[in-house]
């Protein structure tokens, strides 16, 4: 795929935002960390980033931060998740995938507009105010006259004002056709491509500084059929957007593949054109040799979503195995259903330490390399590590401004292990092209209990529809 053209350079009179006296973590090619630092933005863009105090003489600087005290970091970059799911939190705790899906979908196949409208900021908002500027989503369940859900999730998503890549996704492959999802909870395979397409055509944005990505995303092997996953492909190819989908998440899927199929998932994906550098795939947790080397051959990304994983008992992903072979993997929250959480920057944390009880141990991953997953990871795999992920000149001023001189971290000397291996930082501020979107820890663009409130009703309201009230 081609990269977006760059904005052209600031010109003299481009306003100006300094933040100067705080680590910098620029997780560039070289990892490099400046103790102490300063960054310079130029309208939505990063003009300079290095060591020591920001150059003299700046002009049009209309804000500067003393950022003592703190480190900045590229904003987070969430690579998979299902905002709908933040309205059935807490919901069949202890089961695994098949069962935990069999228990929700018929709950799930009730979501209307509003509900999704609700669900999108509360799940977007507590990831923004945790450190993420960038988000996917991945949608894929539309009921029968549930309302436009695409432009209600991207309605809701802009209030917030992170950038959004909104993987449209899909099921044809019902109860009668040995699916999982009840068969009202399904789309035709001709709908969901049609709807697919217009989606596209109506929403996605390619330009460098873009808000809004579209996706192909047909949703699991166990719940697409075969001509759905092909045509996808073809669609996702011809329209030059990215292919999203489930892929390996747990031994079930594993067995339900060969006994439909004759192979394992990956093989079988590959068969229907969904191995390659525009697809990235969710969880990736069972996966042999010979799969990661087809996934490091072919350029095909992995968003690993540690917690989800455990909280379903789906196992521990071979991470580093994943990345010594050249595998693009990034950070996903995943679904508020099985990580009930929602926050990304906890992942760093859960990424790291999960990762070091699989065959590595202790040398699983490092405090830097599990930043590197949440940022410029989560960018690559996202097809957006030309505008994001890294804290470099020309990128645009995605970035978060983290307090580390309180309590919970004050006490320990790297800012990269305090903000990996320390408790959830504060974030005193966070931008999104130089734009604020949190500011002292709080969302700067809705009311954060306007929007629980609504999360909460819409919860109750759906709950009343699933039970037949």
């Amino acid at each position: 795929m081609t990269a977006p053209a760059a904005p052209a350079s600031p010109d003299s009179a481009t306003e100006r935002f300094v933040i100067e006296n705080c680590a910098v973590a620029t997780v560039d090619a070289h990892d490099t960390v400046h103790p102490t630092g300063h960054v310079v933005i130029a309208g939505s863009t990063i003009e300079a980033v290095g060591a020591g105090p920001a150059p003299e003489g700046l002009a049009h600087v209309t804000r500067r931060i003393d950022g003592t005290g703190h480190l900045v970091t590229p904003g987070l970059v969430n690579t998979h998740h299902h905002f709908y799911q933040w309205i059935t939190r807490g919901l069949a705790t202890d089961h695994n995938l098949f069962d935990w899906l069999v228990a929700l979908y018929p709950t799930w196949a009730r979501i209307d507009a509003p509900m999704l409208a609700a669900a999108t900021q509360g799940s977007l908002g507590m990831m923004v105010r945790g450190g993420v500027t960038t988000a996917c989503d991945h949608h894929y369940v539309f009921p029968h006259d549930a309302g436009d859900l695409v432009a209600a999730e991207l309605e809701a998503a802009a209030a917030i004002g992170a950038r959004l890549t909104l993987a449209r996704g899909s099921m044809d492959r019902s109860e009668k056709d040995g699916g999982l999802p009840p068969d009202f909870a399904v789309e035709t395979t001709e709908g969901a491509l049609l709807a697919t397409e217009a989606a596209i055509d109506t929403h996605h944005d390619a330009s460098f500084d873009s808000l809004v990505h579209l996706a192909a995303a047909p949703c699991s092997p166990f719940s697409v059929s075969t001509e759905l996953l092909r045509q996808s492909a073809e669609l996702a190819r011809r329209k030059g957007v990215r292919m999203h989908t489930h892929g390996s998440e747990t031994v079930e899927e594993e067995k339900f593949c060969h006994e439909l199929f004759g192979m394992g998932p990956t093989a079988y994906l590959e068969t229907t054109g969904w191995l390659g550098e525009d697809v990235w795939m969710a969880h990736c947790v069972h996966m042999n040799d010979a799969d990661i080397d087809a996934f490091a051959r072919s350029g095909t990304g992995v968003a690993h979503c540690p917690s989800s994983n455990a909280r379903l008992a789906a196992g521990i992903a071979r991470v580093p195995d994943m990345l010594a072979a050249g595998v693009p993997v990034g950070l996903g929250v995943d679904g508020t259903a099985s990580n009930e959480s929602g926050e990304l920057h906890t992942e760093l944390r859960n990424a790291l330490l999960i990762n070091r009880l699989g065959a590595h141990k202790e040398a699983a991953l490092t405090a830097r390399k599990a930043l590197r997953l949440g940022t410029h990871g989560g960018a690559r795999v996202l097809g957006r590590a030309t505008e994001l992920g890294s804290l470099e000149p020309g990128k645009l001023a995605d970035l978060v401004l983290w307090k580390l001189d309180g309590l919970a971290h004050s006490s320990i000397a790297d800012p990269v292990t305090a903000l990996v291996f320390g408790a959830a930082a504060p974030v005193t501020l966070s931008l999104v092209g130089g734009r604020p979107v949190v500011e002292d820890g709080h969302l700067t663009r809705v009311d954060e209990d306007t929007v629980a409130r609504a999360a909460r009703d819409e919860a109750r309201r759906l709950t009343r529809i699933a039970a037949g009230d």
